[in-house]
């Protein structure tokens, strides 16, 4: 039986740079990073969940050389997905993150689930930040995001 997801795969352009993001910008803590071969597993999890951990990967192996590439432009471009981040106070943490220098692509805005503004990491991926309220689908219906 499958009891949660436990690892998400993040692609970075840098392993290095990405860590200390993810550490020390936005309050991650350090899980693995280990080296086999060629191979260099690297993980970091948020301390109110240490059981998802995210898997830090740069563009490679198992990937083949033009899939590898596809990602990278991806990344470059800013269109690839971290996913959502829940935040108590999205306008607060707005303000913290975009003075630690992170970049954003849409300030908070009210939607009818909460909150939410949508950053980007060192990467290029584009995470969003969600401050959750109650909502029904009727909430939704008419809206355009």
């Amino acid at each position: 039986m499958i009891t949660n997801v436990s690892l998400l795969g993040v692609w970075v352009t840098d392993i290095d740079a990405a860590k200390d993001f993810y550490v020390n910008t936005l309050g991650f803590q350090d899980n693995t990073d280990v080296t086999m071969g060629d191979f260099r597993w690297c993980t970091v999890n948020h301390p109110n969940q240490p059981d998802l951990q995210l898997n830090l990967m740069v563009p490679g192996p198992p990937l083949d050389a033009e899939d590898a590439e596809y990602v990278r432009r991806s990344l470059a471009k800013g269109s690839m997905s971290g996913g959502g981040l829940r935040v108590d106070d999205c306008r607060k943490t707005y303000e913290e993150l975009r003075a630690k220098g992170v970049g954003f692509v849409q300030e908070p805005s009210d939607r009818p689930y909460g909150v939410e503004a949508v950053m980007r990491d060192n990467s290029g991926n584009w995470w969003v930040l969600v401050e959750p309220q109650p909502y029904t689908q009727s909430d939704l219906e008419g809206q355009t995001f």
